[in-house]
């Protein structure tokens, strides 16, 4: 039988995970399934039913393990409902045990109750001895498999949600960001965006994540214009490229005897001044034959076109 793989969310704004569904066929999109993770069992709602089979990971495809039922999905609900009691009992315990430096940010119950995860974020990178608390939390809840998972900032400010740094009302993490993306300063500084902290920043105190949506319409767009310092000709003269603006096709032009006040031009009306210099040196240059005799250009000598 052909292998069918769905993709399988678990959260309103969570990744996307992919699994088998050989042994429960025909699943659809908004389904519910129960599913075997490497966290033990869980409840996710299918998101999508993949056309082509993606790329086999290490270890092979995880199975569905059969659909929800209306019963599975009140138990998640009464669970759910259990949570914020949960974490509020392990930032207790973490602040009786003095656990400096340990921030609790979330509690997280599969959806039968057997699972708990505790999420927290420390305020070093040193590693954290949490074994007295994990035991503290085994008494408390003797029935669940206890789980301390360390998050980033970034998934940290993801789960508190809130305002943006750019005050968009909910934060793109919260709101659709499904994967963290690598984002650097060279992004910033390709789209022309100042680099001061309060610009660049956002809640998590890291580079804000949209600093990516635009890099590289910013990069294909630089591709077609002069680099700065660069020097150009243009309908008024030549001058000295000192800037440029990517998305609107400009060019802002420094030109010769204007010691103050750029000119701005689209890039259709400026022409290289070193490409233009490379074609009337090539024009003016003798030809291959000019030294040689039977030159007829227009540096040949008198005596070579009376040769001829």
């Amino acid at each position: 039988m052909q292998t069918q793989i769905i993709g399988v969310r678990f959260s309103k704004v969570g990744k996307i995970y992919h699994f088998d569904t050989a042994s429960v066929p025909d699943v659809q999109v908004g389904e519910h399934v129960i599913v075997d993770t490497s966290r033990g069992k869980h409840l996710g709602e299918v998101m999508r039913v993949e056309k082509e089979t993606p790329p086999k990971p290490d270890g092979g495809w995880r199975a569905v393990e059969r659909r929800a039922t209306p019963r599975d999905l009140l138990l998640l609900q009464a669970w759910q409902a259990k949570q914020t009691e949960a974490m509020i009992n392990c930032r207790a315990r973490a602040a009786e045990i003095k656990l400096e430096g340990v921030k609790i940010v979330a509690a997280e119950y599969n959806y039968d109750g057997t699972r708990l995860a505790f999420l927290f974020n420390t305020e070093t990178e040193e590693k954290v001895d949490l074994k007295s608390l994990k035991k503290d939390m085994h008494n408390l809840y003797p029935n669940t498999h206890i789980e301390l998972r360390q998050i980033g900032p970034r998934d940290v400010a993801k789960i508190l949600g809130g305002m943006g740094a750019c005050g968009i009302e909910t934060r793109c993490c919260s709101k659709f960001l499904t994967d963290f993306s690598p984002i650097s300063i060279k992004m910033a500084k390709e789209q022309g965006i100042s680099l001061t902290p309060e610009e660049i920043t956002g809640m998590c105190g890291r580079l804000r994540c949209c600093l990516i949506y635009e890099y590289e319409q910013y990069v294909e767009a630089r591709k077609q214009l002069p680099k700065r310092n660069k020097r150009v000709v243009t309908p008024k003269g030549e001058g000295k490229v000192v800037d440029v603006s990517p998305m609107n096709n400009k060019v802002l032009v420094l030109l010769d005897g204007e010691a103050r006040y750029p000119t701005a031009f689209d890039r259709e009306e400026i022409q290289p001044w070193d490409e233009l210099e490379a074609l009337r040196r090539k024009s003016e240059a003798p030809c291959d034959r000019h030294n040689s005799g039977g030159c007829t250009c227009s540096k040949a000598s008198p005596r070579n076109n009376r040769n001829n």
